[in-house]
């Protein structure tokens, strides 16, 4: 363990701060008693998940909650539903299908709203429309949009017919773009020719018009035009709203087993090739709409804003998914958070009365950085839940939203989960009294440790690897074409769901999560491996080596920096510098820019030839490490 890792650990067992909730949230929350119901889950998971299912609608009852032989497991086995008659039919059919079910702003302050009648007939529209240009069940259709109702009327009407879809964040590089395209094999990619982030344009048609020119396999695209006049298609491109309007608004839903599977979400691993996590309507359904209502307290009554998109699993799990079964009211916004000025947000929440808001430490960062005046000039007493997850929530951030934006009026909750979980396993529920730095409790159903190499268990306060003990309906079932890769995963510590992070937990059960354990970076809360990043910069022309690292930064938590070999004809220039950066972000997008590009002669190699990343992240922070002459990765 490094001795960053070690200097946070002995930082955290010096806080021993312990906040309780203000009581409008304890008397409001859907979990009064964590202890008891967390005992309840462990000690009979079957009766646990078997009555949170059993409030949702079922073609056919399931014969068995569930079916453990490690490291594959199934959930509510025999059972038949589609997640969208609990997004979508159970709400249109009851007294909510005139409530709103999405509110969805633009960064000008443009606005459409759709109840959930509205939305079941738009999803139904183009679940058809789909049908009618051959996409049936099993099949793979890549999303690239922006975050608009169109985007999620695209997914659920995937979803309606059991096809299965693959966001890809619409920020994302063609390369990036093209390797998922490529791995699912998609035959149809929908689309939109624009976003807007920050008043400008950011153009997404060429994107994909340059991922699929090689693909002979996609047989469609569906394009959503905004731009007038609105740009011409090739006679295998369709618009989106014209498809969608010529279709009739009545769709049945496919029947589907629990375990089928509803999506692929790419996230990155320490191999280059990007991992396609496949989560399925049975069990993801159950764990999303439980944990809407149990951790993020979502109520009727409640305007829910997560500040996510839908090319992220907080996207699938807690834009779409899990608040649409749950019939909650979802404001989404296209855009920047600082956009069109720094108080933006506040003043979204004083008019829609936003009560349970999710976002990500880096933003909260973000909103410290601004000011107070920037918040302070808006109310915010509706705000009741305030989330925080994506990456270690540290205690200046978490005293800011506490004491700051809620003004102790409401809570702010961290929580912690991956892609390959789709929801929280360690949370601070919100009648749970609040210990700033951890990310807090296992969450019903989760069995949580930290253990050494081995997979023995470490004593409290000190630092191991976050394992879970047992799988959960809502955790990834495979990886999509690469069963191997995903026994792996079940393989670091035998018999344990390893998640490739260190923690610590105090001896109250509390859990902190301090950061990745291998090469995986976490800026800005979004997953980036360093061998994706190393993979785009050696396919530049000048660059014969490289190793990416991440450096410590005050908003974003990370930033990546990362050293480059040139080629022997070439020598290093700001020139260079400027264009193997654009070169990156052309291929992956910009989340993973480089922010420092170091030339360097050679890279620190182990005996064996690999990189030694830690050694050139020790170098950067200061750090001594001891002696190197045999450190292996």
């Amino acid at each position: 363990m490094g001795k960053n890792f070690k200097q946070e650990i002995e930082a955290l067992t010096k806080i021993d701060e312990k906040i309780v909730p203000p009581q409008r949230v304890i008397e409001e929350a859907f979990i009064k008693d964590y202890d008891s119901v967390y005992a309840y889950s462990i000690r009979d998971p079957e009766g646990f998940w078997g009555q949170i299912a059993n409030e949702l609608v079922w073609f056919e009852p399931w014969e068995k909650v569930r079916e453990i032989n490690l490291p594959h497991h199934k959930w509510f086995i025999g059972g038949k539903t589609n997640i969208t008659v609990n997004a979508l039919d159970r709400h249109a059919d009851s007294w909510r299908r005139n409530k709103v079910a999405i509110i969805w702003l633009s960064e000008e302050g443009e606005e459409l709203v759709a109840t959930y009648g509205q939305l079941r007939d738009r999803v139904n529209q183009f679940a058809n429309a789909l049908k009618a240009k051959g996409i049936k069940k099993g099949d793979r259709v890549v999303i690239y949009m922006p975050l608009t109702i169109e985007g999620i009327i695209a997914m659920l009407a995937c979803a309606r017919i059991g096809a299965i879809h693959s966001v890809v964040y619409a920020g994302m590089g063609s390369g990036a773009l093209m390797s998922r395209i490529l791995d699912s094999k998609a035959k149809m990619v929908i689309c939109a020719d624009i976003g807007y982030r920050r008043g400008k344009v950011v153009r997404l048609k060429a994107t994909v018009d340059e991922a699929v020119k090689d693909l002979d396999f996609v047989e469609n695209i569906i394009v959503l035009r905004r731009q007038e006049p609105k740009i011409e298609l090739s006679e295998w491109e369709y618009d989106f709203w014209e498809l969608l309007n010529s279709h009739s608004h009545h769709c049945p839903a496919e029947v589907m087993d629990s375990e089928d599977p509803l999506f692929i979400l790419y996230t990155s691993g320490t191999t280059g090739k990007p991992k396609g996590v496949v989560h399925v309507h049975g069990g993801f359904m159950v764990g999303t709409y439980y944990l809407t209502k149990a951790f993020f307290d979502v109520k009727d009554k409640d305007v829910y804003w997560s500040t996510s998109d839908i090319g992220w699993i907080v996207g699938h799990s807690y834009i779409v998914y899990g608040p649409l079964c749950a019939g909650a009211t979802i404001l989404i916004r296209e855009g920047a958070p600082d956009y069109p000025h720094p108080g933006v947000v506040w003043e979204m929440v004083q008019k829609y009365g936003v009560s349970v808001m999710f976002t990500a430490p880096t933003a909260i960062r973000m909103f410290m950085r601004f000011g107070e005046e920037h918040i302070k000039k808006y109310d915010r007493s509706t705000l009741r839940i305030l989330a925080s997850a994506g990456e270690p929530l540290n205690p200046e951030a978490w005293n800011f939203a506490q004491k700051v934006i809620l003004e102790n009026n409401g809570h702010c909750i961290d929580n912690f989960w991956q892609t390959e979980v789709a929801s929280p396993i360690l949370g601070t529920m919100p009648a749970m009294p609040n210990k700033p730095g951890r990310a807090g409790k296992p969450m019903p159903g989760v069995v949580a440790d930290v253990v050494d190499e081995a997979g023995n268990p470490v004593p409290a306060g000190q630092g191991g690897n976050l394992v879970l003990r047992q799988p959960l309906p809502y955790m990834m079932r495979t990886i999509y074409g690469d069963p191997e890769r995903y026994k792996e995963i079940w393989n670091v510590i035998p018999n344990c769901y390893c998640t490739g992070d260190i923690a610590v937990c105090d001896e109250e059960g509390y859990f902190s999560v301090l950061g990745r354990s291998d090469d995986v970076l976490n800026v800005a809360g979004h997953r980036i491996g360093t061998a994706d990043i190393e993979n785009a910069l050696v396919s530049h022309p000048a660059v014969a080596e490289a190793a990416a690292i991440g450096i410590p930064d005050d908003i974003k938590g990370e930033v990546i920096k990362v050293f480059v070999v040139l080629r022997a004809d070439k020598s290093p220039s700001d020139g260079l510098r400027k264009t193997i950066i654009q070169h990156v972000r052309h291929e992956l997008g910009p989340i993973a820019t480089p922010k420092f590009v170091e030339f360097v002669e050679k890279l620190p190699k182990t005996r064996s030839g690999k990189i030694m990343r830690r050694l050139l992240r020790a170098q950067e922070l200061g750090l001594e490490i001891g002696d190197t002459s045999t450190l292996e990765d």
